[in-house]
C-alpha cells in the first residue's frame, strides 16, 4: 500500500519538524502581524502549504481537524480560511472515496477497526446511507471522517457524497475559523464566544446524533 506508507512517511516528517521547530514557532505565530505578512508575501504557497496539511488531516482520519481550521482562520481571516478548509475537504474526501473504492478494507483497515464498520453495518440502503451523512456532517461533535471511509465501501454515490462531506463541514470550520480570525484581529470577546458556542454545539450535535441513530435504526 504505497499511498497509505506515503502518508504516514509525511505525517512522522512533519511531526518531526514541528517538534524541533515549536519553541519558534510558537514565537513567530504569537505575532499576528508576522503571520499575515508572511501570508501577503506567499500568497499562493501559503494557501497550498495550509490546504495540503487540512487534506492529510482528513485522510488520516485519526487526527483532529480542529488546529488546521484555527490556524486557516488565524493566518487567512474567515472568509479565506473556510474557503481553503472547504477546497482541502473537497479533495481529501474525493481521494478517499475514490481509493477505497478501488482497494477497499485493504486500505480502510488502515485506520480503522472493524468494529467501526459494524458501528453503521445496519445502513443497507444507498439513500439511508446519505442521509445519515448529511445529518452527521451538519452536526459538530459526531463522527464525520469514518463516514467518508465508510461511503466507499458501499454503493454510495460519489457526487453526492463529495457535497455532503464537504459542505456539510461547514458549521465546524465556520466556528474555527470564526474564533481564530477574531482572535488575531484582537476582538477576545467573539473569539471566546465562538469557542464557546463551538463546545455546546459539539455536546449538543452528540446527544442529537445518538438520538437519530435511535430513530433510523427502528
Amino acid at each position: 500500500m504505497a499511498v497509505v506508507a506515503a502518508l504516514l512517511v509525511a505525517l512522522a516528517l512533519l511531526g518531526v519538524a514541528c517538534w524541533h521547530g515549536l519553541p519558534e514557532l510558537y514565537v513567530w505565530l504569537s505575532d499576528v502581524t508576522s503571520v499575515r505578512d508572511l501570508v501577503a508575501e506567499r500568497p499562493v504557497v501559503s494557501r497550498l502549504a495550509l490546504g495540503a496539511v487540512n487534506a492529510l488531516q482528513i485522510m488520516c482520519a485519526f487526527l483532529p481537524g480542529e488546529p488546521v481550521e484555527l490556524a486557516c482562520g488565524y493566518a487567512f481571516g474567515f472568509w479565506e480560511g473556510t474557503l481553503v478548509c472547504l477546497v482541502a475537504s473537497a479533495v481529501a474526501s474525493a481521494a478517499i472515496f475514490l481509493a477505497v473504492r478501488r482497494w477497499g478494507w485493504s486500505l480502510a483497515g488502515h485506520f480503522f477497526d472493524r468494529g467501526h464498520l459494524e458501528r453503521f453495518g445496519w445502513i443497507r440502503n444507498v439513500r439511508r446511507l446519505e442521509l445519515v451523512m448529511l445529518v452527521v456532517f451538519l452536526i459538530p461533535g459526531t463522527p464525520k471522517d469514518f463516514l467518508t471511509y465508510f461511503a466507499g465501501l458501499t454503493g454510495a454515490r460519489f457526487w453526492p457524497v463529495l457535497a455532503i462531506t464537504t459542505l456539510g463541514r461547514i458549521p465546524s470550520i465556520a466556528t474555527s475559523t470564526v474564533a481564530a480570525s477574531a482572535f488575531g484581529a484582537g476582538n477576545y470577546g467573539m473569539a471566546t464566544g465562538a469557542v464557546a458556542v463551538a463546545v455546546a454545539l459539539a455536546a449538543a450535535g452528540g446527544l442529537l446524533y445518538r438520538r437519530f441513530e435511535g430513530m433510523v435504526r427502528e
